[in-house]
């Protein structure tokens, strides 16, 4: 199992700094810009960080990609996760589908119930 990077990391201040998200999940920016359902503008770095709304949704796609990670062993086995996984109570969509929808928080109550031993 390889050695998660640690979450402090990956901010710079209080922003997401999308070339170290990328690098900690082997991806290239423009493949975190589509994951996110942002365009590869919105995560330059000549953007400053990108918008708001980047900003929102990087940080909900990182800490589901966090919380995820104990249960599935690695950073990169939870963006595999994150990505392809389609999760029944939420109408077999992903996460990734829900978050680029901005129902990152559905998600995270996902994570929470069955972390409490609850039903998927």
């Amino acid at each position: 199992m390889a050695p998660t990077a640690d979450p402090a990391e990956i901010f710079d201040g209080s922003d997401v700094c999308a070339d170290r998200l990328a690098a900690t999940l082997r991806i290239t920016k423009s493949e975190l810009a589509a994951v996110a359902g942002l365009s590869s503008d919105a995560i330059s770095s000549s953007s400053q960080h990108g918008s708001i709304l980047a900003q929102a949704r990087l940080r909900e796609m990182h800490k589901i990609i966090v919380c995820v990670t104990p249960w599935a062993g690695s950073e990169l086995a939870a963006y595999a996760w994150y990505c392809s996984q389609p999760l029944p109570s939420l109408g077999n969509v992903t996460a990734a589908k829900m978050v680029r929808e901005g129902k990152a928080e559905v998600v995270c109550d996902y994570l929470e119930r069955i972390s409490l031993g609850g039903f998927a």
